[in-house]
């Protein structure tokens, strides 16, 4: 079989390109930091926290999220009356892959433990979170329009930690939040003890 050149038909070569501008931006809005803190939560009008129609999707980012508690589920839940109650209904599905430090243990798995069907319960986005000094969570979560009142709320997540049984552990994560009610609030939090250190940082995709 003969290798045949492209003459002159490479991007180096070419002379004009159709317009990106129109690929959007991701723009920053705010930015909550830990310190022994029971739960971190961004509120639509509150502190410069923007959560409406504004964009219509709304990227968090988890930069090295640890816990005081040993082996707490890092979690989540929704608001629609602007963080006095976090009760959304969600459904949701989560699975994981993980491989520990000594390449004893590896594995691929769905997560039926952190299913939610109909409840209004905190959402898990990592189990098993380890607390000693060099281990924490990060990740993104992506919520989508969440200003609609026509349409339910659809989220996904992405979190890479390091579980307490020495694993690197990554967790996907999806659902949403049953309501055609606007969401203005979400609030993150340990199932026990306190988001010892870290940060969360929100923004806008325009």
């Amino acid at each position: 079989m003969s290798i045949i050149k492209l003459n002159n038909q490479g991007v180096k070569n070419a002379t004009a390109f159709g317009s990106i501008t129109a690929l959007g931006s991701m723009v920053f809005i705010k930015k909550l930091t830990a310190s022994s803190s029971a739960t971190l939560s961004f509120v639509h009008g509150t502190d410069g926290v923007v959560l409406d129609n504004t964009y219509k999707e709304y990227v968090f980012t988890f930069n090295n999220i640890h816990p005081s508690a040993n082996q707490p589920d890092f979690q989540f839940n929704f608001s629609i009356d602007g963080g006095s109650n976090y009760n959304v209904t969600k459904t949701t599905t989560t699975f994981y892959a993980i491989h520990s430090e000594n390449d004893a243990t590896t594995g691929l798995a769905y997560n039926a433990s952190f299913d939610l069907a109909q409840s209004t319960a905190y959402q898990g986005l990592v189990g098993s979170l380890g607390n000693t000094s060099d281990e924490s969570v990060s990740g993104i979560f992506r919520l989508f329009n969440p200003s609609s009142t026509v349409f339910v709320k659809h989220y996904i997540t992405e979190n890479q930690y390091y579980n307490n049984n020495t694993y690197s552990q990554i967790y996907y994560g999806a659902g949403y939040g049953n309501t055609t009610s606007a969401i203005d609030a979400i609030r993150f939090q340990m199932s026990s003890g306190n988001i010892d250190s870290g940060d969360i940082c929100l923004y806008g995709i325009a």
